[in-house]
């Protein structure tokens, strides 16, 4: 498998929040302190600090879902800040190629929303999928001069998608957004055209609050759409942005971290409808108090589906952000940066703190799937 990846760069909206987080942890360059340099046990994985392995010298490569990209550009910038023989390639793409590149190992460190399927597990038993943050996905909409936060469910979103509603003031609509006068104007429907953790994520919400859509098309990072709606298929999380702001009356799902980018396009995003019956936003609140009710549930493996819990004031699309990596490297020093590289990362004090998190609208790992992602890491060899 031929594998393109770019030099790193930094997604547009976000250049000035990287050049801060490089300022930020630039003055940590010149060596990790005692307590980072160990490795130890760990037996109490609830201090503060998890502890990040020395690196070996060299270079890593990521690539994958589009989602966690604009992370791993932080991430990178803010662990070469501090360890300066290190180099990290980063690259989207979409968590397709994140599987299957980590799969063909050709990169070191797969990126994707999505967990690993039985069929993946099965081409690659030393494969992880590894839980690094939390993320979510909002829908959003190209409708000139409404910035209403527009009320919306699985079933509505469903019937879009299927070409059962196909303009914007149809009935369905108007009932949840009694005093919002929409236009009577064509719904496009924009879907990934890549394989996407996002599509995964997005058809899992609509299979779980949707009678008949699993039947008819499933969850999977590529689906099938139906036939009948008014569609266009767009590239990545910045295609999604692009498509939408060039198509009035646009619909599409699209990862968090580019809200910044959404916005500033002129998108807004919708509330969406919860397990629990609520219309809910996304923001810090939601998002933590979806992901808290999936906390005892999470398997060690990190794999699990957080769709559309019946959790009072949750949001319903939140998921974990995976690294996918083999177990076996192919020598020593690899194994013991990629090692230094995730244990940074799911950090509290690093990688999962809010000076990084909070530039993508992400959340942190709770301590124990945290000390879970830990052990994980561990086994890298």
């Amino acid at each position: 498998m031929t594998r393109t990846l770019r030099a790193k760069v930094i997604v547009p909206a976000l250049v000035g929040a990287a050049a801060m987080a490089v300022a930020t942890v630039g003055g940590m360059a010149g060596g990790a302190t005692k307590a980072q340099d160990s490795h130890a046990t760990h037996v109490n994985r609830k201090h503060v600090s998890l502890g990040v392995t020395p690196p070996a010298a060299g270079t890593i490569s990521e690539a994958g879902s589009s989602l966690l990209y604009p992370l791993w550009n932080l991430w990178a910038a803010g662990y070469e800040a501090k360890y300066t023989k290190v180099t990290i390639e980063t690259a989207a793409g979409g968590s397709g190629k994140g599987i299957s590149y980590a799969i063909a190992g050709t990169i070191q460190i797969g990126s994707s929303d999505a967990y690993l399927s039985s069929s993946d597990k099965h081409e690659d038993p030393t494969l992880e999928n590894i839980p690094l943050a939390i993320s979510a996905q909002e829908i959003y909409y190209h409708l000139t001069g409404i910035r209403t936060h527009l009320k919306l469910n699985g079933k509505l979103l469903a019937e879009i998608y299927e070409g059962k509603v196909k303009k914007w003031n149809t009935a369905a609509i108007t009932k949840l957004n009694p005093g919002v006068k929409l236009p009577s104007i064509p719904i496009v429907a924009l879907h990934r055209s890549d394989g996407s953790g996002d599509t995964f994520i997005f058809t899992t919400y609509l299979s779980d609050t949707t009678k008949g859509w699993t039947t008819s098309v499933g969850y999977n990072t590529s689906v099938t759409w139906p036939k009948g709606a008014d569609e266009l298929a767009e590239t990545g999380n910045s295609g999604m942005v692009a498509g939408c702001k060039l198509t009035p009356g646009c619909l599409a799902y699209i990862g968090i971290s580019y809200q910044t980018q959404a916005l500033g396009d002129g998108l807004t995003y919708a509330q969406l409808e919860n397990g629990d019956g609520q219309y809910v936003m996304p923001n810090a609140t939601t998002i933590a108090a979806e992901a808290a009710g999936y906390v005892k549930k999470t398997p060690k493996t990190g794999a699990i589906s957080m769709i559309d819990g019946k959790i009072s004031g949750g949001y319903p699309i939140i998921n974990y952000e995976y690294g996918i990596v083999s177990k076996k490297q192919s020598s020593s020093g690899v194994a013991k940066t990629v090692r230094s590289v995730l244990e940074w990362a799911i950090d509290p004090t690093d990688g999962n703190s809010a000076q990084y998190l909070d530039q993508v609208n992400f959340r942190p790992l709770p301590t124990s799937v945290a000390n879970n992602s830990y052990t994980q890491i561990e086994a890298i060899k």
